[in-house]
């Protein structure tokens, strides 16, 4: 099995949501609701996309505990 990309990982808690309802949101912190209407929607395309399908991916699963080391960093 391969391990999560780090750096992709070290994105989800540091970069924030450009636009909408939750602008300005760190994207580990986006609500699950928000995540599910991209995964209905389609997920934005670029870098922003793959992100927000990543951390729906993360809460989906349970695996929020792989980014708690991370945002203390």
């Amino acid at each position: 099995m391969q391990s999560p990309d780090k750096e992709i990982l070290l994105s989800l808690v540091k970069d924030k949501m450009p636009f909408g309802k939750y602008g300005g949101r760190i994207l580990c912190d986006l609500p699950v609701h928000y995540l599910e209407w991209f995964k209905r929607t389609g997920f934005p395309k670029g870098k922003l996309g793959m992100q927000l399908e990543t951390i729906y991916e993360i809460k989906l699963n349970g695996l929020e505990d792989l980014l708690k080391p991370l945002r203390t960093k």
